[in-house]
């Protein structure tokens, strides 16, 4: 069987001509970076900005070996939110315009939501509105002692509508009113209280070992089995555990144990040696 990581295992789009506002990073062991590149304005989105990461995001769901996705914001901060210009600009829109323009930020969380590959937050500085909300739509968050979160559309008259069903995942129905009624700013020992991150460190070198941590554990795990893995949860989630649910979970492990990765890894136990996508860890 060909080690599906022995050359470099995501071919990402050359950012620089996709936008300046979105760069990808990738290594040979399926770990990918995406950062937000707008550290003069805290990385804060804009029309263009949520454009770039949706297409990053669309461009992961079929990169063959991806494990793990990262998203970081480039300076120190992770993103303050809504760009002021945008929000100028808005102001101006009818319904019809605004709910289109919605539907862009929408559809990238959505984008972030269905990446395959365990999707994880790395948060420093602010955190803000459709920025918390990111942070809500990973799977996995870790954040310096310094971050801030906010969900602060209230306090302009607005409602945090495209997140909120990230969000009200995240953190649970009474905590997201709270957090979405009042607008209050927060730090990250109460955001891991709330659910939002779930590790918080004193600085930038701690968040980094984890991250680092983080990808050495998943060298050894099957990127395909990870996708599937991350789909039981999302399809299973609240569901009645009636017969159509217990079949569907024998339907599931049987198509994984005669898939390529399920028989290579049973017979890598079995012959107590590393599975083809582990000979590098």
């Amino acid at each position: 069987m060909t080690n599906p990581i022995a050359d470099p295992i995501v071919e990402v789009p050359d950012t620089e001509t996709m936008t300046p506002l979105v760069h990808i990073d990738s290594t040979p062991e399926g770990a990918v970076t995406v950062w937000i590149n707008r550290p003069t304005k805290k990385n804060a989105f804009d029309a263009e900005t949520i454009a770039g990461l949706r297409q990053a995001f669309e461009t992961l769901h079929g990169a063959e070996g991806v494990r793990v996705v990262f998203l970081r914001g480039v300076g120190g901060v992770f993103s303050a939110g809504a760009d002021l210009s945008w929000m100028a600009d808005a102001v101006e829109w009818d319904e019809d315009d605004n709910r289109q323009d919605a539907l862009g930020l929408a559809n990238m969380l959505k984008a972030l939501h269905d990446i395959p590959a365990l999707t994880v937050a790395l948060v420093e500085g602010p955190a803000f509105g459709g920025g918390a909300g990111l942070v809500a739509a990973c799977d996995h968050a870790l954040a310096t002692a310094d971050a801030r979160f906010s969900f602060s559309e209230v306090k302009l008259g607005l409602t945090p509508a495209t997140i909120s069903p990230y969000v009200i995942q995240a953190l649970g129905p009474r905590t997201a009113k709270l957090l979405f009624a009042t607008g209050r700013v927060f730090d990250a020992d109460a955001a891991w209280s709330y659910g939002l991150v779930d590790e918080v460190f004193d600085d930038v070198a701690g968040l980094e070992t984890a991250r680092d941590a983080l990808i050495e554990d998943m060298v050894a795990c099957a990127p395909g089995a990870i996708g599937d893995a991350k789909a039981l949860v999302n399809d299973f989630a609240g569901q009645k555990l009636d017969k159509g649910l217990i079949e569907e979970s024998a339907r599931r492990i049987a198509r994984r144990r005669v898939s390529e990765e399920g028989q290579e890894g049973v017979r890598a136990f079995l012959a107590r040696r590393k599975p083809a996508w582990a000979e590098q860890a």
